[in-house]
């Protein structure tokens, strides 16, 4: 039996006959929400150095950073925004409960991973909000490092000052 396809809708057709399952056909999978026995959803962040392990869980909007409140762990009112971001974008503010533990890195990273591991977590929570957070911008990491030092050079591109005489 042979037949000839003169457009991409006799493909489907084809397809369609011969039983084999189109993208369209099947159903999007609801995903379901990853919680551990207290009630919890786990997530990594990371920027730049720095790694944040993320605990997420229903309250009153509490966030412990290395066992201490946020206000005190970030001092700067930019790096305390930045780790809020997540819930006001989600509108969730103050519904969660945040325990972290961060390590490497300065501040700057700190507070970004943490951000990252909170977006990834409330993902985890409630699957419902990975769309939102994702236009956003929060699930994806940021790759950018600080370059390494290559030999001969007393900095990661910079040379030595020329002297002519």
């Amino acid at each position: 039996m042979s037949t000839t396809t003169n457009s991409f809708a006799d493909l489907k057709g084809l397809q369609a006959a011969s039983g084999a399952a189109t993208p369209d056909s099947q159903p999007h999978q609801k995903r379901e929400p990853k919680r551990d026995a207290q009630g919890r959803s786990y997530a990594t962040g990371r920027r730049k150095n720095a790694i944040a392990r993320v605990w997420v869980k229903p309250g009153k909007g509490e966030i412990t950073i290395n066992g201490k409140k946020a206000p005190i762990y970030f001092a700067r009112p930019v790096l305390r925004m930045l780790i809020t971001q997540p819930f006001l974008v989600a509108d969730r503010y103050n519904q969660f409960d945040v325990y972290c533990t961060v390590t490497g890195g300065g501040l700057s990273g700190q507070a970004g991973a943490v951000r990252h591991g909170i977006s990834r977590a409330l993902t985890l929570y409630e699957p419902d909000l990975r769309p939102i957070l994702k236009a956003a911008g929060f699930l994806t990491r940021d790759p950018r490092m600080v370059e390494r030092k290559k030999y001969g050079k007393p900095k990661a591109r910079r040379s030595f000052q020329f002297s002519k005489r």
